[in-house]
C-alpha cells in the first residue's frame, strides 16, 4: 500500500506587470532636487575621471555596488531571490579585473561567476526557485558589473593599447596618457545631452509613442532629438577639447565624432528603456532614492550601461582599422 503522498512546494511565479499608465510630470521641487543633485555629481564624477587611477576604480566599484543592489531589489519585488552577497562580490570584482588585468580576465571571472552561482544554489531547500535565483543573480552581475566595467578600459584606453599593440601603434594613433580621459568625458556627454534632448524634443514635438508598453511618455520624434542632441553635443566637446587640449583628442577626428554620436546615443536610449521595462515590471517609479529628484544609481547609469561598452568597441573597431 502506498504512503501518503507529498506536498509540493509552490513554484515561483513572476508578478504581473504593472498596467500602462500616463507618466508624472516632475514638480518644480523635484526639478531643484534634481539640479542639485547633479550639481555634486557631476563635478564629482569629471574630478575623479581626471584624477584617474584609484579613484576612477573606487568610482566604478561604488556605483556598480550601488545599482546592481537596486536591481536585485527590483528581482527580488517580483518574487525572485538572488544571492545578493555572491552577486555583489562577483559585480565589484570585475571592475578590478578589468583595472589589473585585462578583458579575458574578466570573462574568466564571469564564468567562474556562473559557476559558483549554480553550485551555491545546490545547497538551498527551495529547488523550485533555482532558476529564478540563478538567473536573477547572474543577470545582475552581467548587465550592471559587466557592462559598467567597461568604463575602465575606455578611461585607461591609451594603457590597453600600449599592452596589446605597442607603444610605436599608440603614437601614430594620436594616444596620449589621458586619452582616455576625453574619450569618456565625450562618451558621457553623447549620452546625457541624448536624453535630455530626447526629452526636450518629445515635450515640443512628440507625437508617436516608441515604446508604449515600457515608456509611454518616450516618443519616436523625442528619440530623434536625443540623437541630435547627443551628437551635436559630443561635437561640442570635441570642440571645446580641441581648443584647450587638443592633444587629447587627436585620436577622434571629426569623421569619427559624427559617425560615432548616433550609436552611442542609440545604444543610450535603449538602455534607458531596458531600465524603464524593469522598473515596471517590477511596479516602481525609480529603482532607488539615493539621489534626490533622479531616483537611484541604477536610474542614473542606465543609459552609460550601453553608451559606455559601444564607445569602447567603437574604438577598438577604429584601431583595428588603423593598424590591424
Amino acid at each position: 500500500m502506498s504512503g501518503p503522498i507529498e506536498a509540493r512546494p509552490d513554484p515561483v511565479h513572476p508578478r504581473p506587470p504593472t498596467p500602462v499608465a500616463a507618466p508624472a510630470r516632475a514638480s518644480g521641487s523635484d526639478l531643484r532636487a534634481r539640479l542639485l543633485t547633479a550639481s555634486v555629481l557631476v563635478p564629482f564624477i569629471l574630478f575623479a575621471n581626471w584624477q584617474g587611477g584609484l579613484w576612477v576604480l573606487g568610482t566604478v566599484v561604488a556605483f556598480v555596488l550601488l545599482a546592481q543592489r537596486e536591481l536585485y531589489g527590483l528581482i527580488e519585488d517580483k518574487g525572485a531571490r538572488p544571492v545578493v552577497g555572491l552577486g555583489l562580490a562577483a559585480g565589484a570584482a570585475l571592475p578590478v579585473v578589468a583595472y589589473i588585468g585585462n578583458e579575458y580576465h574578466a570573462t574568466v571571472l564571469m564564468t567562474a561567476t556562473l559557476l559558483v552561482v549554480m553550485v551555491a544554489q545546490l545547497r538551498r531547500r527551495q529547488v523550485t526557485e533555482a532558476m529564478a535565483s540563478i538567473s536573477g543573480t547572474f543577470f545582475g552581475v552581467f548587465y550592471v558589473g559587466w557592462l559598467f566595467s567597461h568604463t575602465i578600459p575606455l578611461r585607461f584606453f591609451t594603457e590597453r593599447i600600449v599592452a596589446d599593440e605597442g607603444a610605436a601603434a599608440a603614437t601614430t594613433l594620436g594616444l596620449v596618457p589621458e586619452t582616455g580621459a576625453f574619450l569618456l568625458v565625450y562618451c558621457l556627454t553623447v549620452v546625457v545631452l541624448c536624453d535630455a534632448g530626447a526629452y526636450f524634443a518629445g515635450r515640443a514635438y512628440g507625437k508617436r509613442k516608441l515604446a508604449p508598453s515600457i515608456s509611454p511618455g518616450k516618443t519616436v520624434e523625442g528619440a530623434i532629438g536625443g540623437l541630435l542632441a547627443g551628437t551635436l553635443g559630443g561635437a561640442a566637446m570635441k570642440g571645446l577639447f580641441d581648443l584647450v587640449w587638443p592633444e587629447l583628442t587627436a585620436v577622434l577626428s571629426w569623421g569619427l565624432v559624427f559617425a560615432f554620436g548616433p550609436p552611442i546615443a542609440a545604444a543610450g536610449i535603449v538602455g534607458d528603456l531596458v531600465e524603464s521595462m524593469l522598473k515596471r515590471d517590477a511596479q516602481v517609479k525609480d529603482a532607488g532614492a539615493l539621489l534626490p529628484g533622479m531616483g537611484g544609481i541604477l536610474d542614473r547609469i542606465d543609459s552609460p550601461l550601453l553608451g559606455i561598452p559601444m564607445m569602447y568597441y567603437l574604438m577598438l573597431f577604429h584601431v583595428w582599422l588603423q593598424v590591424g
